[in-house]
């Protein structure tokens, strides 16, 4: 697992977006050294909100994705809710 630079978080800070992938990537690594290191209090809650920021941040960005995969594009260019027939499913 590749970690984030100091710059790079910074940047990502500046931009006001981050991937799926960097946010999923930095909040692991806050997990791994909140389980593995001895973390004074004080740096552990800042762990800990960023964390929950992150967490926010991912579960957005995939209920995007998963809003923009009920629809379905017809033929005629409109969007259609696509639903699918569990009843008659195999």
């Amino acid at each position: 697992m590749k970690k984030l630079s100091e710059a790079q978080r910074e940047q990502l800070e500046v931009d006001g977006e981050q991937s799926f992938e960097d946010a999923m990537q930095e909040l692991q690594l806050i997990v791994k050294q909140l389980e593995e290191n001895e973390v004074p209090l004080e740096k552990a809650i800042n762990l800990f909100q960023k964390g929950v920021t992150l967490s926010k941040v991912c579960h957005q960005k995939l209920q995007k994705v998963e809003d923009q995969l009920d629809k379905i594009l017809r033929e005629d260019g409109t969007e259609e809710a696509f639903h699918l027939d569990e009843e008659n499913s195999p």
